[in-house]
């Protein structure tokens, strides 16, 4: 049985974040008060991802960071009222990535300069090791 959050997730994990974003939002408006902020968290995360891929890197490192913090009441793992899913959101492990991920787009120079290190030097550097596999983008487990 799907329930929304599991269709939301599955289009978060496959990397459809603006679709993701509006099947949060919908459940984000309708949400218990105190289930709000989850959905609040997951909906930032994925809007963050969409801003990457339009190269908007403030967007980006923002959204992330506060979709991040939005998540902390709800760790180690989390499953709304009425929501069916296999597992519970691993909310702790999701905070994590993010959390590493948030770094990586934050040693990003607003003006690309050569790096010698292994951090991509240019949100263009970022998403093409994203396109070609070389890096991910967390998943919702």
């Amino acid at each position: 049985m799907t329930t929304e959050l599991a269709a939301a997730i599955a289009l978060f994990n496959s990397g459809e974040f603006y679709a993701c974003h509006d099947a949060l939002e919908a459940m984000w408006v309708e949400a218990a008060v105190d289930e709000k902020k989850f959905y609040q968290g997951l909906l930032q995360i994925a809007v963050a991802f969409y801003h990457l891929g339009n190269k908007n890197l403030r967007g980006a490192t923002v959204l992330l960071g506060e979709g991040r913090f939005r998540l902390i009441p709800y760790e180690p793992t989390y499953c709304p009222t009425g929501q069916v899913l296999a597992a519970a959101v691993d909310v702790q492990r999701l905070r994590s990535e993010t959390r590493d991920f948030l770094a990586l787009l934050q040693g990003i120079p607003p003006v690309a300069e050569a790096s010698a290190n292994e951090e991509p030097a240019s949100i263009d550097q970022l998403l093409t090791e994203i396109a070609t596999g070389q890096r991910h983008y967390p998943k919702i487990q």
